[in-house]
C-alpha cells in the first residue's frame, strides 16, 4: 500500500466528466467520470479494450473526446482543445516506449522539453550541463553523466529520465500539473520499479497529480492512494486503494465473481495413465531430459533465461531443429524420433502446441478470426466443397463460448488485443480435441481478465483428462494452475515441486538455488 507521509492540498487537479468517444460507430468509451486531487497518485486499471488507451488519448489531444467536460486546476476548458495546449496546462505523459532519443545524451533529452517552449536557438552548453546535473541530483540520479548518450542507459535509466523529464515539462507550465504514467514498469526490474516508485512519491509529494496507468494490481495497490477502474468503456468504480483486495480489483475489472477453488484441486483430478514420456530430450538449450506425463495433469516448466525451458514445448511439437530424443504416448504405435517427426505426425498422435509469440507463429493475422479459429479442422467441413455455413456457424458458436471480443467471428484476427488473441488460440487448438496440450507463456502480454479466462480453460481441460504441459516464467501463475512443476537449471532439471511446494515465493526462491535432479511422472 501506498504509505506516503504528506497530506496533497484539498481539492481535484484534473476532473474528467462523461467522457464518450466512438469509432465507425462503435463507442470506445461511454460517459467514463475521473478525478485526481492534487498530490494524488490515482492508478487506472481494465481490461485490453476497456478503454484505457483511448481515455490517455483524449487526455493527450490525440483524440477529441465527442462529449465531455475536462477540468484542470478548477478550469473548465472548451473542446476540442488546441494541438499542444494540453502541455501548457501542465499535462504531461509517460508512455511505454519513454519517447527518449537514444542516439542523443542525457542532455540533449532533457533540452528538448525547453525547445518546445522556446523561441532561442543559441544554447550555452556549458550552463546547461550545470543546469542538468542539478536537476538530476534534485531527482537522485547524480550520477547519470549528463554527455552519456540514452542508448548507454539500462532500462531503469532510462525510465527514470523519461519521468525526470515530464516532469519538468509540468514544471514549466503555471499550475501544480498532472502527470500520466502509461505502463511506466513494464521492462523493468523489481529494483527499478522501487526507484521509479521513489520518484512518483517524491514528485507527487510537491502538488503534481500523477495517473498510474497498469496491468499489474500489485504495482496498483502499493503505489497509489486511490484506484478506478474502466470496463466496456464505462467507469467500473473509484475505490481508495488500501481499501481493495486483489480480489476485488480483479472482480471490478473482469465484472463477476471469481471461482477459485479449483485451483489447488490440480493433483488430486491427475489419473493414473501416463499419456507422455519423453527421453533423452536434447535441443540447442536442452542437455537430456526425461519426464512422464499423466492425464488431467498441468505440468509447469520453468527456469532462468537459458536455462532451456522455454524450448520444452517446441520440442516436443517437433517445431524446434535440432531437436534429439524420443516421445511415446500410450496407444501401442512406436515411440517418435524427435529429430525425424514432423508436427503433422505429432498433431495425429493427440498433441496440440499454443506457441508464445502468437502474432508470428500462431495465427494468420490478416484473416478473420472465425478461419483462424477453424484453419485446423478444415477436413470436417468437406470432403468437396467447404461447407462454409457450418464453418461461420462454429466459429461464431466458439467465439462466444471463449469470449473473444469483439464477438464477431468476422472480425480480423489482428485487430484483436493479445487477451482476445489468444483466446481465440486456445479455441483453434482445443477443437482439435488433444490429449496433451503445450504452451509456452500462454499469458504474457494479456490483461488480468482475459488471464482468469484462460485459466478457467485450462482447469476445465484438465478436468476432462486432457494433459497440459505449460512453459512460462510467470512464477504465480505455475503455482496457481499446475500440480507439478520442473525447474529447468542450465539445460537439465535442477528441481521438481508438487503439493504444498506449489507457491510463488517457492518457485522462485528454487529457480534461482536449484541442482539437476531426475523427474519421473508423481
Amino acid at each position: 500500500m501506498s504509505t506516503r507521509p504528506h497530506t496533497p492540498p484539498a481539492g481535484d487537479n484534473l476532473v474528467i466528466r462523461g467522457f464518450s468517444k466512438s469509432f465507425n460507430g462503435i463507442r470506445v468509451l461511454d460517459g467514463v467520470d475521473l478525478t485526481l486531487g492534487y498530490g494524488e497518485v490515482h492508478g487506472l486499471l481494465g481490461q485490453n479494450g476497456s478503454g484505457k488507451s483511448t481515455l490517455i488519448k483524449c487526455l493527450n489531444g490525440a483524440y477529441q473526446p465527442d462529449t465531455g467536460d475536462l477540468l484542470v486546476g478548477g478550469r473548465e476548458l472548451p473542446l476540442p482543445l488546441p494541438a499542444g495546449e494540453f502541455q501548457n496546462l501542465g499535462l504531461s505523459f509517460v508512455h511505454q516506449d519513454l519517447g527518449l532519443i537514444p542516439e542523443l545524451s542525457v542532455l540533449e533529452n532533457l533540452k528538448l522539453v525547453d525547445l518546445s517552449r522556446s523561441r532561442t536557438w543559441r544554447i550555452d552548453w556549458r550552463s546547461e550541463r550545470r543546469r542538468t546535473a542539478a536537476v538530476l541530483e534534485q531527482y537522485g540520479l547524480g550520477d547519470l553523466d549528463p554527455d552519456r548518450p540514452v542508448s548507454a542507459l539500462s532500462p531503469t535509466e532510462r525510465a527514470l529520465l523519461a519521468i525526470v523529464r515530464a516532469v519538468e515539462a509540468v514544471r514549466a507550465s503555471a499550475n501544480h500539473g498532472v502527470l500520466v504514467l502509461d505502463e511506466p514498469t513494464v521492462f523493468l526490474p523489481r529494483e527499478g520499479v522501487e526507484r521509479l516508485f521513489g520518484l512518483v512519491r517524491d514528485v507527487s509529494a510537491h502538488g503534481t497529480s500523477v495517473l498510474f496507468v497498469s496491468h499489474d494490481i500489485d504495482e496498483v495497490r502499493e503505489v497509489t492512494d486511490r484506484v478506478t477502474v474502466l470496463r466496456d468503456g464505462r467507469t467500473a468504480g473509484t475505490a481508495v486503494t488500501e481499501d481493495c483486495t486483489e480480489t476485488t480489483l480483479v472482480e471490478m475489472i473482469v465484472g463477476r465473481s471469481l471461482e477459485r477453488a479449483a485451483e489447488r484441486s490440480a493433483v488430486a483430478r491427475v489419473s493414473t495413465e501416463v499419456v507422455l514420456t519423453a527421453q533423452s530430450l536434447i535441443t540447442p538449450g536442452l542437455r537430456g531430459i526425461d519426464f512422464a506425463l499423466r492425464g488431467g495433469e498441468i505440468l509447469g516448466v520453468t527456469g532462468l533465461a537459458g536455462s532451456g525451458f522455454d524450448d520444452v514445448p517446441y520440442a516436443l511439437f517437433g517445431a524446434m531443429a535440432g531437436t534429439e530424443g524420443s516421445l511415446s504416448t500410450t496407444d501401442d504405435r512406436p515411440a517418435l524420433d524427435l529429430s525425424a517427426v514432423t508436427p503433422i505426425a505429432l498433431l495425429e498422435r493427440g498433441i496440440a502446441l499454443v506457441p508464445g509469440d502468437r502474432q508470428h507463429d500462431g495465427a494468420a493475422m490478416d484473416l478473420s478470426v472465425g478461419d483462424n479459429i477453424t484453419m485446423q479442422v478444415l477436413d470436417d467441413y468437406r470432403p468437396w466443397l467447404l461447407r462454409r455455413g457450418e464453418m461461420d456457424a462454429r466459429s461464431a458458436e466458439l467465439v462466444r463460448e471463449y469470449d473473444v471480443r469483439p464477438a464477431d467471428s468476422r472480425a480480423v484476427y489482428g485487430s484483436l488485443s493479445g487477451g482476445n488473441q489468444q483466446k481465440a488460440l486456445l479455441a483453434k487448438w482445443m477443437q482439435t480435441d488433444p490429449r496433451v496440450l503445450l504452451l509456452h507463456e500462454p499469458t504474457q502480454g494479456v490483461d488480468v481478465g482475459a488471464r482468469e479466462q484462460i485459466f478457467a480453460v485450462l482447469r476445465e481441460a484438465a478436468d476432462s483428462g486432457m494433459a497440459v504441459v505449460c512453459a512460462s516464467s510467470d512464477a504465480e501463475q505455475l503455482a496457481r494452475i499446475c500440480g507439478r512443476v520442473l525447474i529447468l537449471s542450465r539445460g537439465v532439471i535442477g528441481a521438481e515441486l508438487v503439493g504444498a511446494d506449489l507457491s510463488k515465493d517457492r518457485i522462485l526462491e528454487t529457480i534461482y538455488n536449484s541442482a539437476p535432479v531426475a523427474a519421473v511422472a508423481s
